[in-house]
């Protein structure tokens, strides 16, 4: 690697003020963070005791060479579905769909869907499956689903959305369908007594787009009044090395008003917050955050936390707190740029590691008594790592709140043959219903449903 020195001067003047002003906010009450001010250069080797849970020691970088293991997508065949614990099943909810991404369940039982894929052009189709890289146009629309009988499978399906711009987040506020696309938020009108959606968008606010597009998708959420939006936005690179000036309103979870008013930066320093989702007996939100890549097989891990108001969780510069990544390093003789103190410093740990390149993406916390209480998080799967890790539904326990224990598989089957690497698909969002819940599998083009055993 050649000795680089990025330009951070645009990036700063715009960024720090308010990760400032968002710092001070969090210490104010609810203090950003509880570390100490102390950074961690990691220039030993040491044998890691877990990549997963709360209480993780790290690898050094760099301790094995990054490598590439890309997996190919070979379908469900022969009436396979992925695999439930005891006293579940699973069925298909809908086959034969284009990529489907993101899944929102309306108060009347409606459920969207989301198609949408990177746009990447690539010389290596098995790659580009592995990666959700397609030489395909992304399907940039929203379908409806009902399934009256809630059995599990869809009886009817259409298209509400078309001609988007790869749409991930949906949310409904009073008379308004909202869609995250890529690169701005729009809403439409909406019935809530037909579930009819008008298309004929207003644009509420626009969002970066373009870079390193497999970072390309955009959340949404909404607090218990549905006076705050959330809209989770991915960096535009893996470790800045296209330079900072390019990750303006990047790596951070917005909030708005529902008009688009008021924005402010509810959190910074998150690589990819994908999945959000609200934990119930707190209220607190929670995101699910692909971290960088290239220091090796066991680092960085992936994990789920509780997102601060105010909260700097150290993209690019820090991980998992205060280890300094020694491409940012001023002692590093390979470094990107310097690394601003008055971040690196107020790095936070997030709560829980969920393994190195797992591509931890969805998150939704179980909402009825028929699923055990705590975090459900979907794993797209590694395609940067040795062996193939991810590529299933894992459960995080909770009590009180907070994650306790390891995690646990819920919904497996999708590696096929480790060896050969080959999987059968790759899950993605999960969201609840009443009856079950719901996992989008955008390779193999399937959703599935886990519902309670019949007695």
């Amino acid at each position: 690697m050649k000795k680089k020195i990025v330009s951070r001067t645009r990036y700063l003047a715009l960024l720090l003020p308010a990760i400032a002003l968002l710092i001070s906010c969090g210490e104010s009450g609810n203090s950003a963070s509880n570390d100490k001010d102390t950074l961690i250069r990691d220039d030993d080797t040491r044998a890691i005791t877990n990549e997963y849970g709360a209480d993780i020691k790290l690898k050094a970088p760099f301790d094995t060479p990054p490598q590439n293991k890309f997996a190919k997508v070979i379908g469900w065949e022969g009436g396979n579905t992925p695999t439930a614990p005891s006293g579940y099943r699973v069925v298909a909810f809908a086959r034969d769909l284009n990529s489907p991404r993101n899944i929102y369940v309306a108060d009347n039982g409606d459920i969207f869907v989301a198609q949408s894929r990177t746009e990447k052009e690539g010389e290596d189709p098995e790659k580009e499956n592995s990666r959700n890289v397609f030489r395909d146009k992304s399907p940039n629309e929203i379908l409806r689903f009902r399934d009256e009988d809630k059995d599990g499978i869809a009886e009817k399906k259409e298209v509400v959305l078309s001609d988007l711009s790869q749409p991930y987040g949906m949310l409904i506020i009073d008379n308004f369908f909202y869609v995250a696309n890529t690169d701005a938020l729009l809403r439409f009108p909406y019935d809530p007594s037909t579930g009819k959606v008008t298309r004929k968008p207003e644009e509420i606010i626009s969002l970066p787009a373009g870079g390193y597009n497999n970072h390309w998708t955009r959340n949404l959420t909404a607090n218990k009044d549905k006076s705050k939006i959330y809209i989770s936005v991915g960096s535009g690179s893996n470790v800045g090395e296209n330079g900072m000036d390019k990750e303006v309103g990047r790596a951070l979870i917005l909030e708005i008003n529902p008009d688009g008013s008021d924005k402010q930066i509810y959190a910074a320093g998150l690589r990819n917050p994908v999945g959000m989702d609200w934990e119930l007996t707190t209220g607190q939100l929670w995101t699910a955050v692909n971290e960088r890549d290239e220091l090796g097989d066991e680092i960085v891990p992936d994990y789920i936390t509780a997102v601060k108001p105010g909260g700097w969780y150290g993209w690019p510069y820090t991980y998992w707190g205060k280890h300094i990544d020694p491409r940012w390093d001023s002692e590093h003789i390979e470094h990107l740029g310097s690394a601003p103190d008055s971040l690196t410093t107020k790095s936070i740990t997030p709560d829980y590691a969920l393994g190195s390149h797992t591509a931890s993406l969805g998150l939704a916390f179980s909402k009825t008594v028929t699923f055990q209480e705590g975090a459900y998080i979907g794993q797209h799967g590694s395609w940067n790592r040795s062996n193939l890790v991810g590529y299933k539904v894992v459960f995080v326990p909770f009590e009180q709140g907070k994650p306790v224990g390891k995690p646990k598989d819920f919904l497996t089957g999708f590696i096929a043959d480790e060896e050969k690497a080959e999987v059968r698909g790759r899950p993605v969002a999960v969201v609840f219903t009443p009856q079950y819940m719901l996992v989008t599998d955008d390779a193999a083009n399937v959703i599935w449903a886990v519902l309670p055993e019949k007695k």
